[in-house]
């Protein structure tokens, strides 16, 4: 797996590439954490070159979201392929996290949650 992150604007954006699994989940929540850190208030997860997801990997999300709701971060993942869409829908995670079609979309339910 590989992760790339990049500011876009007020976006901050975490690109995952690959298979997200417990081994590679550790570079996830070392992106995160690293958001989280540096303050940042907006975060978009590219999820479009993502191939699998692992319990570890949903693991990651649900770690911070209390600490991203206690501290005003917002996160929206997108670009979600529907076979990873399922396992989120199956587990209610959708319900959790913001899932959104595109980036522009992604940016638009941020903004608003605002």
């Amino acid at each position: 797996m590989d992760i790339k992150v990049s500011n876009e604007d007020t976006f901050h954006v975490i690109a995952v590439n690959g298979d997200l699994d417990a081994s590679s989940s550790i570079g996830l929540d070392n992106a995160l954490k690293h958001a989280f850190v540096n303050n940042e208030k907006r975060i978009l997860v590219d999820c479009s070159q993502l191939n699998y997801i692992s319990s570890a990997g949903l693991g990651v999300f649900m770690s911070y979201l209390q600490e991203f709701e206690d501290h005003h971060v917002s996160i929206a993942l997108f670009g979600v392929s529907s076979k990873i869409l399922d396992v989120f829908q199956i587990l209610g995670l959708d319900q959790l996290l913001t899932i959104a079609f595109s980036k522009e979309a992604a940016k638009l339910s941020i903004v608003n949650e605002l």
